[in-house]
């Protein structure tokens, strides 16, 4: 099927891109395939990243902080000229709707790989962006901030600039309306540039869905189906998938055509994406509300590429070359979802973490797996079914503290919705990413809860389930077989790496004694297992389970007869963590020592650094009294701010950072007395 006319376009031979992760591995992707030369920008931290391998050209721009580096159009448009490139893509995020930008791109004589700069910044403020769509007719949600009542909560701080949940608070009463939007300001200018926020009703429960559209230079609007993107953590999207299940016709059919208006109201050109809010209590009377219009490529757009078999970042790289498109979009067929894997811990907070990732088992490049099925362009289509994998990272990669936390996307697609959902919870049993803990054991629970299976979805649903799906990991009796094979490993490497006496038989006692002992942790979780050899062979202490085999990367254990294997990588040292994947799941499990150094040891009332960060601010002074729960500093890691609160009542003594400073995980911050220790006798 051709979708596309070329009328007298100027073709793009060289191409920057102006992001990094895995949007630019994306981009990078089609752009070889359709012949395009690809140069990459990078930071410090990101020179040996993977997107920057895959680009034919690189450049570095010096720092890390986004502001130094992804954030610096002029830096950017410097590179792209002493690269040779004729035009830029910005990816999303960082300059991707920066108006300004799009405006040097193209007056340094640049293509520019998106909407018009006029649409940009019509949609850019989400403030405008709103007038807009209300002269168009497009119901949106407002609220006077000069006439509040009580029964207007609860109320959403945005931010008018960005988004990805960034920004973003909900307030729940008056007295919290003014701190909410101080800390969404600050939040939003250090992610974005610009502070400007504003508020609207939060609807309680409702879906949240948008709708893909794709325009030409020559007056052609597709609609290119719709997406649900309900599933979210801090208003930022962890799970999506394509078309929106359980919506009823004249929704649907309100959305697509408030969606074109949308685009037409601002001569749009390129890809985009129209979001709405559907309030379920209305969702037959088509009662969808506009909230935003992003003027880019949305992280989520490769469930709409498999349902439609349309490449989305080949079609923005052909109308930015002036092609027509021609005839109507293909109707979607099947069912994709998507997932996005993040380096965060959702039991605490989702707090970021830091890593290097040790293994990847999805890895085409590590696991000789096909590109049709694991990435690539080759894998869309109406009739290939399967498993895609975009990835930032690959064995080896450095997570750090410096940009967004995502790691990868996975996405299931199939002939419907619930052989894709089962697809993609064998894809994530599979996926074995280590070396960093992820959110996927959530993911796993998310998709197979039956609230999400019977699509009964809405924008509260993963904070109403996260204690559920945070407990779903792991099981107490398959932690133990996972540790025992750890712990097996262990005992075999040792034995034949041993210099001398190396032919004795693994945990051999010339005495009889006690078994074995070796401890791990998982989390907050320890388990301890016993093993011991008999008669040349070895044995462990869980009833009912035997040990068929044993190696340092592979133990096979019989569990009442039904044999099981599991996968080991041992790290380089005796307490480095260890990775095991078993049949049901797998961990990366933390040895514990038997003896503690005291030198490790922090004071009582040490405020520690929960991950790597930098130090925003110090808000309380050494000396001052503080509250149980009083902010007393605020860190900030992967884009969001975190706030580190005092555990008791007391005084603040030393305080050993400064605003500016970087801290790794489990650094002393700052040590508070406690009342009942600091009181004059």
């Amino acid at each position: 099927m051709t979708t596309t006319e070329t009328l007298g376009s100027s073709p793009i031979r060289t191409l920057l891109v102006a992001n990094r992760g895995e949007i630019a591995r994306r981009i990078i992707r089609t752009a070889r395939d359709l012949g395009i030369t690809t140069v990459a920008v990078h930071s410090d931290a990101d020179a040996d990243a993977p997107f920057v391998a895959d680009a034919d050209r690189a450049v570095h721009l010096p720092g890390n902080a986004p502001g130094e580096t992804y954030l610096r159009g002029d830096l950017v448009i410097e590179a792209a000229q002493r690269a040779g490139a004729d035009a830029v893509h910005p990816g999303y995020g960082f300059l991707s709707e920066n108006a300004d930008f799009a405006r040097d791109v193209i007056a340094a004589g640049l293509t520019w790989v998106g909407p018009p700069p006029d649409a940009i910044e019509a949609m850019g403020s989400k403030v405008r962006a709103k007038e807009l769509m209300v002269a168009a007719g497009v119901p949106t949600l407002s609220v006077d901030r000069d006439a509040l009542q009580d029964n207007d909560f609860p109320l959403l701080v945005k931010a008018s600039a960005g988004g990805g949940g960034r920004g973003m608070r909900i307030v729940e009463d008056r007295d919290s309306l003014d701190s909410a939007i101080e800390t969404a300001s600050s939040e939003a200018e250090s992610a974005f540039g610009d502070g400007t926020v504003f508020v609207e009703p939060y609807l309680l429960g409702a879906r949240h869905i948008e709708v893909q559209v794709v325009a030409d230079t020559h007056g052609t609007i597709w609609v290119v189906g719709d997406r649900d993107c309900s599933l979210q953590r801090r208003h930022q999207k962890v799970l999506e998938e394509a078309p929106a299940p359980r919506v009823s016709d004249p929704v649907r059919a309100a959305l697509h055509e408030a969606a074109h208006a949308a685009a037409k109201a601002v001569d749009y050109v390129g890809a985009g994406t129209v979001e709405f809010l559907v309030d379920r209590a209305h969702e037959d009377d088509g009662r969808a509300y506009f909230l935003e219009m992003n003027t880019r490529l949305q992280v989520e757009h490769p469930v709409t590429e498999a349902v439609t078999g349309l490449d989305l970042v080949a079609l923005q790289l052909a109308v930015a070359e002036g092609t027509a498109l021609i005839g109507e979009p293909p109707e979607p067929s099947g069912h994709a979802v998507e997932v996005r894997v993040y380096a965060e811990d959702p039991a605490a907070d989702w707090r970021p973490q830091t890593g290097t990732v040790r293994s990847l088992g999805l890895d085409p490049a590590t696991d000789g797996l096909s590109a049709t099925r694991f990435g690539g362009v080759a894998a869309y289509g109406t009739t290939t079914h399967g498993l895609r994998l975009d990835t930032a990272v690959e064995v080896g990669s450095e997570v750090g503290i410096h940009y967004d936390a995502m790691l990868a996307k996975l996405i299931a697609y199939a002939p419907d919705r619930t052989r894709a959902l089962r697809l993609l919870s064998r894809g994530l049993a599979e996926l074995g990413l280590r070396g960093v803990r992820t959110n996927v054991d959530l993911l796993r629970a998310m998709v197979d809860d039956d609230a999400v299976v019977a699509a009964e979805l809405h924008t509260g649903l993963v904070e109403e389930r996260l204690d559920t799906w945070t407990g779903a990991g792991v099981g107490e009796d398959d932690l133990r077989r996972l540790a025992l094979a750890a712990a097996l490993a262990q005992a075999s490497r040792a034995s034949r790496e041993a210099r001398v006496l190396s032919r004795i038989p693994t945990a051999f006692r010339n005495v009889p004694s006690q078994p074995r002992t070796r401890a791990y942790r998982d989390g907050d979780r320890e388990m301890v297992v016993t093993y011991a050899a008999e008669r040349g062979r070895l044995v462990d202490d869980i009833d009912g389970v035997d040990v068929v085999d044993v190696s340092p990367t592979r133990v096979v254990l019989s569990d009442n007869g039904v044999r099981e294997t599991y996968a080991v990588r041992l790290g380089s040292e005796d307490l480095a963590d260890v990775d095991v994947e078993g049949p049901r799941g797998g961990v990366s499990l933390t040895p514990v020592p038997t003896f503690v150094d005291p030198a490790e040891q922090v004071a009582e009332g040490s405020l520690l650094a929960p991950m790597p960060a930098s130090v925003v601010r110090v808000a309380v002074e050494p000396g001052q009294s503080v509250t149980r729960g009083d902010v007393v500093l605020v860190l900030e890691a992967m884009k969001m701010q975190h706030s580190v609160e005092a555990p008791v009542d007391g005084v603040l003594g030393e305080v050993s950072v400064s605003a500016g400073d970087q801290v790794g995980a489990g650094a002393v911050l700052a040590v508070i007395t406690p009342s009942e220790q600091g009181e004059p006798s």
